[in-house]
């Protein structure tokens, strides 16, 4: 048998072909004749790494991109440039770029508050204003200081009592990575310590921990905790080992854009092997089903 080359680039390449070709498929003159297409939210959004000087016009431009791809709602947070070490004015500088995206394009992006394990007074502060006064529907956590510490208590059930969203940036470094890991950056572990001390908390484990196939066996057995596909390459098989070992309502679909390409992130969806009904729960479906409750106690729409 004659040898075929099939690398990484030639995987994502065809992938990002096939999901381009469904979404034009799904639109166009003849749109009524096709089957109701996938809805999409998408759960990890940036204004990084995506072209324009303010907030308002790189948010613009995420929706450029995603309206070629069908997707319906985004999720976004974090300012330009972001933080990494944020200290309490960061906090409040970034989160009202993101109240500004939210005031130009409040159908299309939901909000989540950045905050700080470091600086819990203040996290709890831009909570109040900006959840439980605001229109923000979740909180961002990012790598200034290890989840599973106790300050991070009193954000989290102040969070949970608002029924907003919880996300956890995660990371498991690979063992001789150039890139050295920040002092204060979780793992799915850290995430595992947090969520046993409030086992009635939805969680989501950002980037699945970046090594997937560790980071999908350390939250297994916490059901609680859902995981966040976005950010590492689209490598075939990562959806359906998570379907397996989680079940398909913990997945939830995320791109990392601007970092990341939508088409790319979408590839490891409509790649994988998946039933429509577990295929459109990790594309929209557990999202919507999380933020329900705080979207309706906002009047917003679900």
């Amino acid at each position: 048998m004659k040898n075929v080359r099939f690398d990484r680039r030639t995987a994502l390449a065809g992938s990002a072909l096939a999901v381009w070709s469904l979404a034009q498929s799904q639109s166009g003159s003849d749109a009524a004749n096709q089957p109701e297409r996938d809805e999409i939210w998408d759960l990890h959004t940036h204004l990084s790494g995506v072209p324009g000087k303010t907030p308002v016009e790189r948010a613009g431009q995420l929706l450029e991109y995603a309206d070629r791809l069908h997707i319906d709602r985004l999720c976004i947070y974090m300012g330009m440039p972001w933080s990494r070490e944020p200290k309490p004015d960061d906090l409040k500088r970034e989160n009202d770029q993101i109240l500004e995206v939210l005031a130009r394009y409040p159908d299309r992006f939901l909000g989540f508050a950045y905050v700080s394990g470091a600086h819990p007074e203040a996290s709890l502060a831009e909570v109040e204003r900006l959840i439980a006064d605001g229109p923000m529907v979740g909180i961002k956590l990012w790598i200034d200081r290890h989840c599973r510490e106790e300050a991070f208590d009193p954000l989290i059930e102040r969070v949970a009592a608002l029924k907003a969203a919880i996300f956890q940036h995660t990371w498991f470094r690979t063992p001789g990575s150039p890139d050295p890991t920040p002092p204060g950056e979780s793992t799915p572990d850290d995430l595992v310590a947090l969520a046993r001390r409030h086992p009635q908390v939805p969680l989501i484990c950002g980037h699945t921990g970046g090594t997937w196939e560790l980071g999908i066996r350390a939250v297994r057995s916490t059901p609680t905790i859902s995981i966040d596909l976005a950010g590492s390459d689209p490598t075939a098989g990562i959806v359906e080992m998570a379907v397996r070992e989680l079940g398909a309502e913990r997945i939830i679909y995320g791109s990392d854009a601007g970092g990341r390409s939508f088409a790319s992130q979408l590839a490891k969806v409509y790649s994988a092997d998946l039933p429509t009904r577990e295929r459109r729960l990790v594309l929209a479906g557990n999202l919507r089903r999380m933020l329900a409750p705080i979207l309706q106690s906002k009047g917003m729409r679900v």
